[in-house]
């Protein structure tokens, strides 16, 4: 990766990194090295939900919790977090594998929006929380956010999210339990926790998020053939 592609996206993120490996680690897919971005996507992920939120907190403020929520899981869900990471030109900077490098990688859209998931992460570890937040409120100053947002369309975590909340219940737990298949065409199983009934479901996708959606609707599923056993 040339000095001068990282001044560019450096330049249109805003933020010039004191140690440039964190960004470059950011780029960096598993099917590349084994100094790869998953780490730094798991850190950027919690720090795009707090930045995220509290930018809903202030510019929706009469808007109660379920509602945010759901406004919430439209922002960072993969298809935006997808066109985020085109407006930054992120596939030409992506480090892949050569397998995966042939079969698309670079335009893949859970790889795009992880890859931007962890330059957040990488922003976090390089300059603090602040610049972290600064860099995802600039991200989403282009997006036209309203409180009707996705009324409709509920994807899985979402619904069981407000299913859960509707009920006085924790939010679920969330664990990769298995990574397989070659570091190219890798598949993972995701283990959805509730924690009050005690139920575990798995998922399985072709990234972390979709084997997290999977689980939901397995748990979905669980609930709403419970709920009907009960009538």
């Amino acid at each position: 990766m040339s000095e001068s592609a990282l001044a560019a996206l450096q330049a249109r993120i805003r933020h010039r990194f004191s140690d440039v490996r964190l960004l470059e680690r950011a780029l960096t897919h598993r099917s590349f090295s084994a100094d790869h971005n998953e780490r730094l996507e798991f850190l950027g992920d919690s720090v795009l939900n707090l930045a995220v939120s509290h930018l809903l907190y202030n510019r929706l403020s009469q808007l109660p919790e379920g509602d945010l929520s759901r406004v919430r899981a439209n922002l960072v869900k993969q298809d935006t977090l997808h066109r985020l990471a085109l407006d930054l030109a992120l596939p030409s900077l992506l480090r892949l594998g050569e397998g995966e490098a042939r079969s698309g990688g670079q335009n893949r859209p859970s790889i795009l929006a992880d890859a931007l998931e962890a330059v957040i992460g990488a922003v976090y570890l390089d300059a603090g929380y602040e610049s972290a937040q600064a860099l995802v409120h600039r991200l989403y100053e282009p997006v036209k956010i309203s409180a009707s947002m996705d009324a409709a369309a509920k994807d899985p975590k979402t619904e069981l999210q407000e299913w859960l909340q509707g009920h006085r219940m924790k939010l679920p737990a969330y664990r990769v339990a298995a990574t397989l298949g070659a570091a190219h065409k890798q598949t993972f199983e995701v283990e959805c926790t509730v924690e009050e009934l005690g139920w575990s479901e798995r998922g399985i996708g072709a990234s972390r998020r979709a084997g997290e959606q999977a689980a939901a609707a397995a748990m979905l599923l669980r609930l709403k053939a419970r709920n009907q056993g009960k009538k």
